[in-house]
């Protein structure tokens, strides 16, 4: 099947949404804790966060348009400037996937979808204490993306917390040891298998392929 950008257009929408969404493959699966001004907390499912360097350490995530639906993650981040990043586990994706009911402000989604709230090392913003892997991120910039009216927001990580065996002496996270998953599509969710290891691709050391 080939499909042109017109053909895409002319899909059914739900049809559209569940395509797109999907064609570019398993996304990680994160959920982004924020409080507010008043001390009102909440808990969102996301699937864009991206890594943006190292040096400084920055990540990302992209938030939908926020002119017409409030978009409490947002607001808390720009009246804050703090948010969490939260690894979602399997025996968590039902819980985690929940968080995206649009429950009023005053609804905390860690009391309605059975997560506890944890504060560490005096940071500013609640973690998912069920997350065995945790970021915590101070907001430096957003991206307005005109096209669609999202938003590219940027963080830069000021703590990480994790079990002592969940990284190698090289530095690499073991997603897979820690029952990590992935989201396809919008509420598809994978188990993740690490299936090969390559050293970093100098010119000149490639290998023969034929």
């Amino acid at each position: 099947m080939m499909l042109s950008a017109g053909a895409i257009q002319n899909l059914d929408r739900k049809f559209r949404l569940n395509l797109i969404n999907s064609i570019t493959g398993v996304k990680p699966a994160n959920m982004i804790g924020t409080v507010s001004s008043d001390g009102e907390t909440n808990l969102a499912i996301i699937s864009s966060v991206v890594h943006l360097g190292s040096d400084p350490a920055l990540v990302g995530f992209v938030t939908r348009p926020t002119e017409e639906i409030p978009r409490h993650t947002y607001q808390n981040i720009l009246d804050t400037t703090y948010f969490t990043i939260n690894h979602v586990s399997a025996e968590y994706i039902k819980n985690a996937h929940y968080t995206s009911t649009k429950f009023p402000r005053e609804i905390s989604e860690f009391k309605e979808c059975g997560f506890s709230e944890e504060y560490l090392d005096d940071f500013k913003a609640p973690f998912v204490k069920e997350s065995l892997i945790k970021i915590g991120v101070k907001y430096r910039q957003q991206l307005p993306i005109e096209l669609n009216g999202t938003r590219l927001m940027i963080g830069e990580i000021q703590t990480i917390i994790f079990p002592d065996d969940a990284v190698n002496e090289k530095g690499y996270m073991d997603l897979e040891g820690f029952n990590n998953v992935g989201i396809g599509g919008l509420n598809q969710y994978y188990s993740l298998k690490k299936i090969g290891e390559f050293p970093y691709a100098r010119l000149g050391d490639e290998p023969d392929f034929d």
